[in-house]
């Protein structure tokens, strides 16, 4: 395994976290309710994480709602017989649930019993700009503090979901030692972005890398890529000759900023072959040519989005709450998907308010204001901010028609 600096932390991280949100599952169905349920593979799950740490991962990171909870406990049962002592683990507050200051310490207590240990790395969860100013209202900084005094974790840092502008107030007004950004080669302009890394990495801020593979959308299988002849093309072309997800991991640990990337691993082969990715990396090892290479997969990938949003968030806040980078986001990922990812797309889609009444509550609680499609009444406000001059209310419809109503992509488009 190659390991890394981990900022300015004073220990070496191994290239490759395992990331424990997409733990392999079962569906089965709840006897009391009749209804169908996602549990976690328990064994396999445990033997996954154990044989990472085996062969030299030595950071494991979760949270507070992966797999509905289950996943601390999983990992708190993973890292006993000794395995604790081998790794740095990190888990998450869920800053979205915390009404007031008091909640800091029941959620830590209740993170604490789950894991089964104390986390080495305590994260605010997913912050953006309506959460850092919760932060800030609960006084959540000097709980953090406090904790950290009473030694139930070591390390105080955030991960984060918006603009760059933010992410770098963000980092300016507090003395973090690490940060969790999403990070591949299709999203360089994206949330933080390839700014925000070089601006943490100028700090020696601990730079953690969550979403790689982007979901799992940069790694097509060998066996499907005749599906997606553009990126075939790119691959074919190439001198060097890398699996789709070997291409993404070594595009992000070729930077210097990185200390450790993250994986969401499902089965023992991703864990295996992740693993041999990591003992092949390095900082500033990329060729000119196998950077033309990264460069001509992300524009391949161009050919399979609908929207071409860039999430810049010019067109928000929309005016009736509207979330609509992240609903363009979700219907880009269903055009390249199709119905193999409807499912777990829907997932995500069906968090989002659908009444004026959840916005309001939102909006009353200090949270950001992420609503579906369907409270969109093509008002058109957002056409005149977009850059892109995306057809914005066109597409709210048709994602309506998609999540709400049950059609298909093809059938929206035909």
């Amino acid at each position: 395994m190659k390991y890394r600096k981990m900022g300015l932390l004073g220990w070496d991280v191994s290239a490759l976290g395992f990331g424990a949100m997409r733990l392999p599952v079962d569906k089965v169905k709840d006897e009391k309710t009749g209804e169908m349920k996602v549990n976690i593979k328990e064994d396999e799950a445990i033997q996954m994480i154990r044989y990472a740490i085996d062969n030299g991962v030595n950071y494991i990171d979760t949270a507070y709602p992966y797999h509905d909870g289950e996943s601390e406990v999983l990992v708190g049962k993973a890292l006993q017989d000794g395995y604790r002592e081998k790794v740095h683990l990190t888990t998450k507050l869920p800053i979205w649930l915390v009404k007031k200051t008091e909640d800091f310490d029941a959620f830590l207590n209740q993170q604490i019993q789950r894991l089964q240990t104390n986390p080495d790395i305590y994260l605010f969860h997913g912050l953006n700009k309506g959460r850092i100013e919760k932060i800030k209202n609960l006084n959540l900084f000097e709980k953090m503090e406090q904790a950290k005094a009473k030694g139930l974790f070591k390390y105080i840092g955030f991960s984060f979901h918006d603009s760059f502008k933010l992410f770098k107030e963000i980092i300016d007004i507090y003395n973090w030692d690490c940060c969790q950004i999403q990070y591949n080669y299709l999203d360089i302009e994206f949330q933080a972005g390839t700014a925000g890394l070089k601006y943490a990495g100028s700090k020696n801020i601990a730079i953690i890398i969550m979403e790689p593979i982007r979901g799992g959308k940069l790694a097509v299988p060998e066996q499907k890529l005749n599906f997606y002849p553009e990126i075939k093309k790119v691959l074919e072309l190439s001198k060097v000759k890398r699996t789709t997800p070997d291409w993404a991991l070594q595009f992000i640990w070729n930077h210097p900023e990185v200390s450790v990337v993250l994986s969401g691993m499902s089965t023992i082969q991703q864990v295996v072959e992740n693993i041999n990715s990591a003992n092949n990396s390095g900082v500033n090892i990329l060729t000119k040519d196998e950077l033309v290479t990264i460069s001509e997969l992300r524009d391949a990938y161009g050919n399979y989005t609908l929207a071409p949003c860039t999430s810049c968030g010019y067109c928000v806040p929309c005016p009736n709450g509207v979330s609509i980078p992240f609903v363009l986001r979700l219907l880009n990922d269903l055009a390249y998907w199709g119905k193999v990812g409807k499912e777990r797309i829907s997932f995500f889609y069906n968090h989002l308010a659908k009444t004026q009444e959840e916005i309001e509550k939102k909006k009353s609680e200090g949270e950001e204001l992420d609503g579906a499609a369907m409270l969109c009444i093509q008002c058109g406000e957002c056409l005149e901010k977009c850059p892109q001059q995306i057809e914005i209310p066109d597409f709210m419809e048709k994602a309506n028609e998609i999540f709400e109503n049950g059609k298909s992509i093809s059938e929206i488009l035909s």
